[in-house]
């Protein structure tokens, strides 16, 4: 997946509930390519509506925020699978 952002100066990170102790056996037992922020206490996801009322887990959804620190694009409906070219593609065009 990270081949997908080469060339694009882009930073790739993901978001999710679990503590760091708990994201880190993921990172490894997956090989992620990207860093995660541990976010238990819900102050990242829960303003950005990545997680419901009363959830324990946030919500599959990709934010593009631009240099400035505006959100240009988010994605509510992801597949994996094709997921991170489709971000590429977006960032290549609308934000080079």
């Amino acid at each position: 997946m990270a081949d997908k952002f080469d060339g694009l100066d882009t930073v790739v990170f993901g978001v999710s509930l679990d503590n760091a102790a708990t994201q880190g056996k993921f990172i490894a037992r997956d090989k992620l390519q990207f860093s995660l922020i541990a976010d238990p206490d819900k102050k990242l996801s829960a303003p950005l509506g990545a997680v419901g009322e009363g959830k324990a887990y946030t919500s599959r959804y990709t934010y593009v925020i631009d240099k400035k620190g505006v959100i240009r694009k988010v994605y509510t409906s992801v597949k994996p699978a094709d997921h991170a070219q489709e971000v590429a593609d977006f960032i290549a065009k609308e934000l080079k």
